[in-house]
């Protein structure tokens, strides 16, 4: 409550939009120079008055979550990855985060690292806006005795989960169900279950639409279905989707590309909206999602 309390106060004082004075900033370990440029960042936020910064590995998360408590801002120097992660780790907190393209694509960025010190500047300065994106949450249950369900694990994502074949070329079946009721079973390599911002991911590759990122709304898309519904299914936030695998051999259930989980047909995926929203700092105009998509996907002629 507190907490609360001094987000409304710092927000008063600064015209509606919080004051950043403690930042931590997470570099990618494996490319130095992201190091040297969070040197960079740090003696710039210093020189402009902001006294609480700290440095970390992006990969580092049992780091970054003794941080959180006393953080207003996550400034992240690397690809979409690195944005991933400090997604799920700040979201709970409500923490921001602005990150630095230092990747391929970088949809999820906002500056670039030859040209940050002018926004970074309009940041601190209150000329910025905040974007909300839903999170989905995934659970792995496992039916015991006398009625009782063991939960195995439980991710929130920020892009997709996927249910695949695991290491081995075969199909599998993977039976959906939505807010108990049942859709369908898929004969495929994978179900890919999105939020709008994995519809820029392996969802668009595996033929889904494009939403943009602030839709609340669930995709669910088969990869490489064979004899079985084919087209991608687009649900409401609130919607349950439960899955469950057939296959002779282990499946693979992926989450946001960064944790694996293997599976069987004892096992059920559950899907809902997380109660957590990724937040990202934007200094671009509120369309800038439909000009990035062309440019990144070099779709303009």
């Amino acid at each position: 409550m507190m907490r609360f309390l001094h987000k409304i106060v710092r927000r008063a004082q600064t015209g509606g939009f919080p004051l950043f004075r403690r930042i931590g900033i997470l570099h990618h370990p494996r490319k130095p120079e992201s190091l040297e440029l969070a040197s960079a960042m740090e003696s710039f936020l210093r020189d402009r008055g902001v006294q609480h910064i700290w440095r970390d590995s992006a990969w580092d998360a049992d780091a970054i979550q003794r941080h959180l408590e006393n953080v207003d801002l996550l400034i992240t120097l690397g690809g979409d990855g690195t944005m991933l992660r400090a997604a799920r780790l700040g979201a709970e907190r409500e923490v921001p985060m602005l990150g630095v393209k230092m990747g391929r694509l970088g949809f999820l960025a906002e500056i670039f690292p030859n040209d940050w010190e002018q926004p970074l500047g309009q940041m601190l300065e209150g000329n910025y806006w905040v974007e909300e994106r839903l999170m989905i949450r995934v659970r792995v249950e496992r039916n015991g005795t006398e009625d009782r369900c063991e939960v195995r694990c439980e991710y929130d994502a920020l892009n997709d989960v996927v249910l695949s074949r695991g290491s081995l070329a075969r199909i599998v079946r993977v039976s959906a169900s939505l807010d108990g009721g049942y859709l369908t079973t898929y004969t495929c390599d994978g179900l890919i279950v999105s939020t709008a911002t994995g519809s820029t991911a392996y969802a668009l590759a595996s033929g889904g639409p494009i939403l943009p990122p602030e839709l609340r709304n669930i995709l669910v898309i088969p990869v490489a279905p064979h004899m079985s519904m084919d087209r991608a299914v687009v649900l409401s936030e609130g919607t349950e989707v439960r899955l469950r695998v057939y296959s002779d051999h282990t499946a693979m259930l992926t989450v946001d590309g960064q944790f694996e989980v293997e599976v069987d047909d004892k096992d059920e995926v559950v899907v809902v909206g997380s109660p957590f929203r990724a937040r990202f700092i934007r200094m671009r105009p509120r369309a800038y999602f439909y000009q990035t998509l062309m440019d990144k996907l070099k779709w303009t002629v």
